[in-house]
């Protein structure tokens, strides 16, 4: 196995030291190494700005809005605890989820689900539900 960089030590010992778990430590590692492979350079030689196009390029991929909130975590753990730059993490933005509208069934498909009860006391609850 490859010798672990100074920088990557003391992210890990950081982690360590606040009781991070295991899990989440992988993550976090393994998210500000795929930051500093997308930017080809150093993460601690990269600003805000990086962080930011960085951002662009994950929503692009289609990635899920809790995998790039943790993306997120990260690096504002590596900027704020392990490089001690407090002024960049409050600035780097967490992605809100997306709202979904729930599933409504149309009065067709309500009719044809009561019809299809066939226990009079049952139909009569699910009537009164959905009135």
């Amino acid at each position: 196995m490859a010798e672990l960089s100074p920088l990557r030590r003391r992210m890990i010992e950081d982690m360590t030291i606040r009781n991070l778990s295991p899990a989440t430590q992988r993550s976090y590692v393994h998210a500000v190494a795929k930051f500093s492979r997308y930017c080809g350079r150093s993460p601690d030689r990269l600003d805000l700005e990086d962080v930011r196009a960085f951002q662009v390029h994950l929503v692009s991929t289609g990635i899920s809005w809790p995998a790039l909130n943790q993306t997120v975590c990260a690096l504002r753990f590596f900027y704020g605890v392990t490089l001690g730059h407090a002024e960049i993490p409050e600035r780097i933005a967490y992605t809100r989820a997306p709202r979904t509208l729930p599933v409504v069934l149309s009065t067709d498909e309500v009719v044809r689900f009561l019809e299809a009860v066939s226990s009079l006391k049952t139909r009569t609850a699910l009537t009164t539900a959905y009135a």
